[in-house]
């Protein structure tokens, strides 16, 4: 039988594992932490009695994931909860943009912006599928759908910045620039428009979800399913060198490229390590989870219903604030993702006490406190937020990388979202999944198609193992 060791517990290395044992390899996974789950794990964080999620939180790309819908995580627990309004954006003056799943509501109430709306992202929504078959992939290869692509082409070598000149009203841009802004970019440079008309079309085709019970509930499912097939999850197994991971015809790495170079960089060609001591590390989250008595007092009405609030501003705001954060400088008024899970999932609530889940966009690295900032930014649209803060737990950098080793310097995404690192991640090449090693893989968001909760980076390179040790994939 064919033998796998798979370094990390995430949901990559999770379905990086699934995969494999679906086609017969007897796998191990070696996870440094007490518990697998990696970006999507939940539980308490220091108020008793509430779901939070440690990281990840909607996942509008996470429901339509090609493996997920494969292996049917449904059938192992897995419930998605649906917001009454997926995603809202408000302004200083009141006023919000608003996003719900369907694409004829959300243009509908877009004004003069409906049919630009439609023009972007109509097409992908319905499309959204066949596309995701081949963008959730190496770039490099032979397209499944290739009109599509093609036809997507032309609006993904855009700049964001580009696309907002395209929409007319500041609701519509700010809209446009708050899902942009997940990818952690400068919205000037080319390529980047794709990222936030992905995520546009895969929310209006599936929803900007919560998973039931909080996002630790996709690893429960993922483990149960490899259970079925015998899989050896070994925990508190942190992984040094080489001599730590036992014999396998077939290894893959859920970690930075970084951390894979210290394991077998003396073994890579030159090229291959020279790609991954290049690889540059994104920029850092500031992550503060809130109990919060109550609901959170938007100004918007809208808001209030809206499972995702992203705070910003406006468009040109917050191009300017991420420019300047990519820069090495914290702003006052960062970017800010807000997250009212309970709102489609009132089981992560205790009473009157709501999980209220937000991260800020800060400069790489930054190991401060900007708790303050992310306060003042909701409050900034929300009158009266502070006085319903029961608990307040916040992680930078420092925290955000001892949590998750993955997360370098509070990079939660990866790596850097520009240049040629955009597209071609971890290096270029027609297998980026290889890392020059024999029957080695790197399996992590630092590869195709990126971050997300969705497994596609580990389902992809498991299936260049399988490719690798002749087994045929199904």
């Amino acid at each position: 039988m064919t033998t796998a060791v798979v370094v990390g517990g995430g949901p990559n290395g999770l379905a990086a594992a699934l995969h494999l044992a679906r086609h017969g390899v007897a796998v191990t996974i070696m996870e440094a932490k007490s518990t697998v789950g990696g970006g999507a794990r939940s539980g308490e964080a220091g108020y008793p009695g509430l779901i939070n999620d440690y990281c990840s939180a909607a996942h509008p790309l996470g429901i339509g994931s090609p493996f997920w819908k494969q292996v049917d995580l449904q059938r192992y627990g897995l419930e998605w909860c649906y917001p009454e309004v997926d995603c809202a954006h408000p302004l200083d003056d009141g006023r919000a943009g608003v996003i719900y799943q369907s694409v004829d509501r959300t243009a509908a109430g877009m004004g003069s912006d409906g049919k630009r709306w439609h023009h972007l992202v109509g097409g992908l929504t319905e499309h959204f599928d066949e596309l995701a078959e081949d963008l959730l992939g190496p770039v490099l290869g032979v397209p499944h759908h290739p009109l599509r692509l093609a036809a997507f082409g032309p609006k993904a070598l855009l700049p964001t910045s580009v696309v907002g000149k395209y929409l007319r009203t500041d609701t519509a841009r700010a809209l446009y620039g708050g899902a942009a802004a997940h990818a952690f970019t400068r919205f000037d440079r080319p390529l980047t428009a794709s990222l936030g008309l992905m995520m546009l079309a895969g929310g209006h085709r599936y929803g900007w979800v919560v998973a039931k019970g909080g996002s630790g509930s996709i690893t429960r499912a993922l483990v149960d399913a490899v259970n079925d097939y015998d899989v050896t999850i070994a925990t508190d197994t942190f992984v040094r060198s080489r001599a730590d991971i036992p014999d396998a015809d077939l290894v893959l790495l859920d970690l930075t490229p970084a951390q894979a170079l210290n394991l077998y960089g003396d073994e890579m060609p030159g090229r291959i390590r020279r790609a991954y001591e290049r690889y540059r590390v994104g920029s850092g989250a500031f992550k503060v989870d809130f109990a919060i008595e109550g609901d959170v007092p938007w100004t918007n009405p809208d808001c209030r219903k809206a499972g995702t609030v992203h705070v910003g501003g406006t468009f040109e705001e917050i191009a300017a604030t991420e420019k300047a954060r990519i820069g090495g400088t914290l702003v006052d008024n960062p970017f800010t993702l807000v997250s009212q899970q309970y709102l489609a999932d009132p089981s992560r609530s205790a009473g009157n006490i709501n999980p209220l889940w937000s991260y800020a966009h800060v400069p790489r690295g930054f190991d401060g406190d900007a708790t303050e900032l992310v306060i003042n930014q909701i409050e900034r649209f929300a009158p009266g937020f502070r006085d319903i803060i029961v608990h307040a737990q916040s992680s930078n950098a420092v925290k955000l990388e001892e949590y998750n080793p993955n997360y370098a310097l509070g990079d939660i995404i990866g790596g850097a979202n520009d240049g040629l690192q955009l597209v071609f991640r971890p290096r270029f090449g027609i297998d980026p999944y290889a890392t020059g090693v024999d029957g080695v893989y790197l399996c992590s968001q630092s590869t195709p198609p990126g971050a997300g909760v969705h497994g596609m980076c580990g389902y992809n390179a498991a299936d260049r193992a399988l490719r690798h040790a002749g087994i045929p994939r199904t």
